[in-house]
């Protein structure tokens, strides 16, 4: 136990310190960036190798696999090419994909239901863990929104896999790191943030929280696996098929991801993250709920998408007043 906790301080320092030197290092090289029509702000992106490097680190030590470290890099890698070149997205795509497939065995098979093949099982898992990355990708544009859901979903897989089945085991350890990391990279990165995470960091974060939910769902965890991220799953993918609803309509429609939608509205980024942090702690409490009385765990996956409709409707089309309480 002493070990794991000297590992999880560890990674936050770095996290912390790294961040800072990062914040320092990138002054000279700062682009303005025009938010929601307010003053521009000069803020560093690019938090995101030391978010990844942390991460790295912390995983190495916690004896991980190889494969995900190299598919953690080469996410990394291409990101930092985007931005020199811009890489076309079908490229990124492509590049999404061989990163899922390297570690792709080291998840055993079935994760879904033993009446499905096993080539079917292996492609809806390999798509899920492609979509997760992009969710993360696509989420990462406000103050502190994807270090808040790197701290709710790690802490609340490692919290339910904790109270369950004993600590350490490799999916608590992974998620104590992953809390560790963020909690020190949120510290700049809170509104009114001081650097940004960028595609280099949101890739690969994105694609190891894919890997620990499935280890999660192998683990017998599968309906928290389903409720811990169900606010970005959401968000995402009802706003791509808005875009492609739009598409066959040829009629406009919101075409910005909710959360978006509530700072073009008047809410500041920290009000929307705190209305998610909001969102994410009852998601928290109803995962671990279905793991102590799995008799519910239908019942409960169907009240977290319900909690999480309700917060992308109150985004879409709930005006900002100014007596929020946040």
């Amino acid at each position: 136990m002493t070990f794991y906790m000297i590992l999880s301080l560890s990674t936050f320092l770095l996290s912390l310190l790294g961040t800072r030197v990062m914040i320092l290092a990138a002054r000279k090289r700062l682009s303005p960036l025009d938010r929601h029509g307010k003053p521009k702000r000069m803020i560093p992106s690019g938090g995101g190798v030391v978010v990844v490097m942390s991460l790295i680190i912390g995983l190495l030590v916690a004896d991980i696999h190889y494969a995900v470290v190299l598919s953690m890099f080469l996410l990394a890698a291409v990101s930092l090419l985007s931005d020199i070149i811009d890489v076309p997205a079908p490229v990124r795509w492509l590049i999404y994909i061989l990163a899922v497939m390297i570690p792709v065995n080291l998840i055993p098979h079935p994760i879904f239901s033993d009446a499905l093949p096993a080539w079917l099982d292996k492609s809806i898992m390999i798509a899920l863990w492609v979509w997760c990355i992009h969710v993360f990708t696509a989420m990462d544009n406000i103050d502190g929104m994807t270090s808040t859901e790197m701290i709710c979903v790690a802490t609340g897989l490692s919290l339910i896999v904790s109270i369950n089945g004993g600590f350490p085991n490799p999916l608590s350890v992974y998620g104590l790191i992953v809390m560790s990391v963020a909690c020190g990279f949120f510290w700049w990165n809170w509104y009114p943030a001081k650097i940004l995470l960028g595609e280099v960091g949101s890739a690969p974060v994105g694609f190891f929280i894919g890997y620990m939910l499935f280890m999660a769902m192998l683990s017998g965890y599968g309906y928290a696996a389903m409720i811990l991220p169900a606010y970005y799953f959401c968000d995402v993918t009802f706003t791509c098929l808005r875009r492609i609803l739009s598409r066959f309509m040829k009629k406009p429609v919101l075409s910005e991801p909710y959360y978006l939608l509530a700072v073009r509205g008047g809410r500041r980024h920290d009000s929307v993250v705190r209305y998610v942090f909001g969102l994410n702690f009852l998601l928290g409490l109803l995962a671990t709920f279905s793991v102590l009385y799995p008799a519910l765990k239908h019942e409960l996956l169907v009240a977290a998408y319900i909690c999480t409709l309700i917060i992308l409707r109150f985004f879409a089309f709930t005006p900002c007043t100014k007596d929020e309480p946040f």
